[in-house]
């Protein structure tokens, strides 16, 4: 059976899906859209989330000896903790991290932390990311992508020091570790590497023709017949003794100088 509508019932029924219409908008747009709040655990492009204790971002930050002359570059950042807790001790900080909602999050952090001036936030792939110019290095990764890293950051201009949370760069033996206790439930210890000048190979010095190995910053050689004893390569600063002496100094690429004990000059320049 068909029924035929008035003209007053069409207006009517118009009427009220339009208002139904206007209520179901207005109640959207007043009901927010639920913050982004990261989970432990997540998976993300390399790795899972799981934040640095704040005790243990402090005792990476006091081993890499931090100033507000460093530029500090946190691989992974998460949601912030490290890059603002750089800023807050007046380094320039830049957080590296894939995941576009932990990078607004952290810029949230950082707003809300006041240091937005020292504290930048990059979405971007760790292995595609250049890292030149920084002088700290922070990082809370898996062993595998710390080896995938490691010839780059080996690669870093010498004396560039790096602290990884937990995970070792295998036979690089880090130059100090440290585990905390107090606050630290997991995840309690630091590692220190200061990356080595190189200086493999043949040298030319007035006390003769000085030959070194090296495995990262270990060191090992001669001078002239004398083998080097007590080697020392901590970024480009090298010492060793030969012959009962005493050498110290700096590698600036292929030369070297510096004194022996009692203040005489030496120099050193790569064949």
């Amino acid at each position: 059976m068909n029924v035929r509508r008035t003209p007053w019932l069409v207006v009517f029924s118009l009427s009220v899906s339009l208002c139904a219409a206007a209520g179901a908008f207005a109640q959207t747009a007043q009901t927010p859209s639920t913050p982004f709040e990261p989970q432990v655990g997540q998976a993300g492009k390399d790795v899972v989330w799981v934040p640095t204790p704040q005790a243990l971002v402090d005792a990476m930050l006091e081993m890499t000896r931090v100033t507000p002359q460093d530029y500090v570059i946190d691989l992974g950042s998460g949601d912030g903790r490290t890059v603002i807790t750089a800023a807050k001790r007046g380094a320039t900080a830049l957080g590296i991290e894939y995941n576009p909602d932990m990078v607004e999050l952290a810029r949230r952090n950082a707003v809300a932390a006041g240091v937005t001036a020292k504290a930048t936030f990059a979405k971007a792939d760790l292995f595609e990311s250049d890292f030149s110019k920084a002088d700290v290095i922070t990082m809370f990764l898996l062993p595998s992508i710390n080896m995938q890293l490691r010839p780059k950051l080996l690669d870093l201009k010498p004396g560039t020091r790096l602290a990884s949370n937990t995970f070792t760069m295998e036979d690089w033996v880090a130059d100090d570790t440290r585990t905390i206790d107090g606050d630290c439930s997991g995840w309690c210890t630091a590692l220190l590497w200061i990356v080595p000048a190189k200086v493999a190979g043949t040298w030319e010095m007035p006390q003769g023709t000085l030959t070194l190995t090296q495995k990262f910053q270990q060191i090992s050689g001669t001078l002239g017949s004398a083998p080097i004893a007590d080697a020392v390569l901590r970024g480009d600063d090298i010492a060793f003794t030969a012959a009962n002496v005493r050498y110290s100094g700096k590698v600036t690429g292929n030369s070297m100088k510096g004194t022996v004990a009692g203040g005489t000059a030496w120099t050193a320049t790569k064949r």
